[in-house]
Parts: C-alpha cells; structure tokens; sequence
C-alpha cells in the first residue's frame, strides 16, 4: 500500500500559524517573492497580454491575406519590356493628379506593379500615402489605395497593424501595447524560474489531472516559448512611447543610431533643377527619375528600391533599397537632381552593429525577415501566449479564486532574500523600472497593493502561503 506525498508549500494552504520558514541561502528565499510577482502580473496583466497576442496573431496572417485580397493591385501579366519609370509616373499623375509625389517604388519582380506614392490627398491620412499601381509594361493604372509604413502595409495590414499597435485609440491606445511588451518578459522569466525550481516530479504531465494537470501545461508550453517571449518583449519595446523614446536615447548615445545618407544637392546646381509641373515640383526635376534610377543601379542598388524625389531646391534625389527579408537590402545613395552625379553612398553594412540589431529584431518581430516561415513562428508564438493566458485564469478558477487571490506573501520572505542578492536586486529593480515607466509603476502599484493585504491578512490573525 502506497501512501500520498505530503503536500508542498507550494501546493496546498498552511495552517492558520505555520512555522516561519528556515533561513535558507542562494536564490530559494526570492521564490515565494516570485511567485507573487507572477501571480499578479498574470491576473492583471494578462488581459492586455491576450489582446496583443490575439492581434499580434492577426497581423501576423495579414502578410498573406494582404496578396489575396489586393492581387488585382499587386500583380500584373508579364509583358516583354517595362517602360521608363518617367511615364509610368506621369500615367499615375493623370489618373491622381491631387496632392504630391514623395516616392515611386520601381516594380521588384516581372508581375508586380509600380507603386507611386502620393502625399497630401484629400481624404488620405496626414501619416498615410496613396499608392498608385502602374503595370510596368503598359502604364495603365491598376487602382490607387491608401499605404502606410515602410513595408508599404495596405488598408487590410494597416488596420490590423493600429489594431496591434493602439487598438485604433491613438497615442492613449499605445499604452495598453507598451503595458503588455514591459510586462511580458518580466512574467514569462518569473514563470521560468518557478517551472524549473520545481520538482521534477511535480513537472510531469503524465497521469495528472484536475489543477495539476493544468499547471503541466502551462509550464511546459511556457518553458519552451518563453525564449520567443523575451525577443517579443524587448524588440517590441524599441517603438514604444516611453520605453522606446529611452532605448532610443541609450542607443544614440552608445553609438547606435540609424545612419542616413547625406541628401544636399552639389553647390551651385542646387538651384538649377529643371523646371517641373506647376504644383508637382518634386515629381521629376532635373535629370529625371530615370537616369537617377540609372545612377542608383551602377552603384549596386537593386530591386526593389524606393526613389524619393528631392525635398526642396537644396535637397538631392535619394534611392534606397527597400527589401526587409532576409538577406536585408537596406543601401541608399543621393544623387544630384542637375546632373545625376552620386554625392553620397550608405552601406547597409556599414551601419553600427546596434543599428543592424535593431533593424533585424524589428523585422523579425514584424514578420518579415524570414517571411512565411517568420509569420508562422508568430503565429505559434502568439497562440502559445492565448493558451498560457487562459490556463492561467483556469488555474486560479480551480484553486478557488476567492481565497487565492489575496494570499499575501508569508511575513519575514524579504528578511530571509541574503543582502548580496536583496540590494543588487532592488538596485536593477529601480533601474529598469525608471527606463521601462509602464513596468516601475504597476510594480510599485502591485507591490503597495500586496503589502496592504498581507496586513489586513496579519490583523485577522491568518497567514498564508502563495500557491502556484
């Protein structure tokens, strides 16, 4: 006859007055501390966290969706020689000849179509461009839709892109997504150290059933996407609000901000532009876009590119390439709009390394390095935090929510955490929660709120064990 373990202080209430725990040395006094941190981080933030991996799941589907339904936009019948850019410009003017041209993207592929982007039209978005579609071999104009962000997102991808990114709230929304990229990878590492300072026997999903076999899952499916959480979290942070105007700032001052190719045209050809379309200056002075397509592919640049007429009367054409997958084609040149001559050439590989690793986390968050393969893995990532997420709430349903959600952590656990562990900790606590403002302050919030229960739960004459 076999008899059942007894159970742990991690799996069952103690008695109204336990012992106080022994001191103990190393990491294993910041457990209980852990535990607390996760359990509240998961009940109040996880709502946002499911919000974003729901629609971070959706955007990720949207790169695929977007060549369905915009085909008839997108791809054209290939045709034996594409026109000059010069008249599938000018073709897309006389079907659009509101607002401005800020850029003319040359078809990258044989079936794809020239996109002309216009700035400045009525009824388009202030951040937004329309995009003109031009077959490359006939000039004839496929339709025109509004295009936002350097992966030229249209109507379908963008919408779910401010979904993502502010729930179509505007700069109040972007709180909620920096919320959850702050907090994300401080509970997916809280939920790894308490996976793997289990017992191994308490790991086992075999057998188990009820609140056990729940907790199973949640471990296991955590422990193996919690690297994937990390990258998320952090790369998502980069264009946050608050935590993302910091790392900026970090990144500016180590040396790593993005570089961009001079764009001043020469001395004295800078007035000497050519004459263009009253109301259109910037659409092809000078040279023209051709023979400054023509410069930009005898340095090297190839498709796709992005060609953007000059700013102003001192400003100078600038080309660059415009391909996020891998391997990334990110080169630019400017070139002189009076004589077509390059003034100035930016290597891709000669951005500073924090600048390459931030354009390639942001791809990779985005989707688009790696492509399909890429979006799919955002897509496992994301349906792997939707599970997590709705495990958890089941858990705490399962253990009784009524009595687990205000178990204060046991009197005297900060007492036991050794100085050299305690101070150093505190010390980064306050660090990156000055840098990370939507992680300082629901920690301050959490940890207040905490406190206050473990006191009320001390004047009743009861304390508890958290129970994970």
């Amino acid at each position: 006859m076999t008899t059942a373990p007894s159970p742990q202080p991690d799996e069952a209430t103690q008695p109204a007055a336990p012992t106080p725990p022994a001191p103990s040395r190393g990491w294993a006094p910041l457990r209980p501390l852990i535990l607390r941190l996760h359990f509240y981080a998961g009940v109040l933030v996880a709502p946002f966290l499911l919000v974003a991996a729901v629609t971070g799941l959706l955007y990720a589907a949207s790169f695929q969706a977007e060549k369905i339904v915009y085909a008839d936009e997108l791809t054209v019948s290939v045709g034996d020689t594409k026109l000059p850019v010069s008249e599938q410009v000018a073709a897309a003017r006389q079907a659009h000849p509101e607002g401005t041209v800020t850029a003319v993207r040359p078809s990258p592929a044989a079936d794809a179509t020239t996109r002309v982007l216009l700035s400045g039209v009525p009824g388009v978005d202030a951040d937004h461009t329309l995009a003109v579609f031009v077959d490359p071999y006939t000039a004839k104009v496929e339709g025109a839709l509004e295009q936002y962000g350097a992966t030229g997102a249209l109507p379908l991808r963008t919408w779910i892109d401010e979904l993502h990114r502010d729930l179509h709230l505007g700069e109040t929304g972007r709180l909620y997504s920096e919320l959850a990229a702050s907090w994300l990878w401080v509970i997916a590492s809280g939920g790894l150290v308490l996976w793997f300072s289990r017992r191994r026997a308490l790991r086992r999903l075999r057998g188990t059933t009820g609140r056990r076999r729940t907790l199973g899952l949640h471990g296991t499916v955590g422990a193996w996407a919690a690297a994937g959480f990390l990258f998320l979290s952090v790369t998502g942070l980069t264009w946050s609000a608050y935590a993302g105007a910091n790392i900026d700032e970090l990144r500016t001052s180590l040396g790593g901000a993005t570089p961009a190719v001079a764009a001043t045209a020469a001395g004295d050809h800078a007035e000497h532009g050519g004459a263009a379309p009253s109301g259109d200056r910037r659409a092809a002075p000078g040279v023209g876009l051709d023979k400054v397509l023509a410069a930009a592919r005898a340095e090297g640049l190839t498709d796709p590119v992005e060609i953007q007429p000059p700013a102003d009367a001192s400003s100078a054409y600038v080309v660059k390439q415009v391909q996020r997958s891998w391997p990334e084609k990110q080169d630019s040149v400017a070139v002189d709009p009076a004589t077509g001559e390059v003034l100035d050439v930016l290597r891709f590989a000669d951005y500073p390394v924090l600048a390459k690793l931030t354009r390639w986390g942001i791809d990779l968050h985005s989707g688009v390095l790696f492509g399909l393969v890429n979006q799919i893995a955002l897509m496992l990532l994301a349906g792997s935090l939707i599970l997590l997420v709705l495990w958890g709430y089941r858990m705490w349903w399962q253990r009784g929510r009524g009595s687990a959600f205000g178990r204060p952590i046991p009197r005297g656990a900060w007492a036991e955490v050794p100085p050299q562990i305690l101070v150093p900790l505190l010390a980064a606590v306050a660090v990156v929660g000055y840098f990370v403002p939507l992680l300082g302050i629901p920690l301050a919030v959490f940890l207040a709120v905490d406190v206050v229960l473990g006191e009320i739960a001390h004047r009743r004459g009861r304390r508890t064990y958290a129970a994970k």
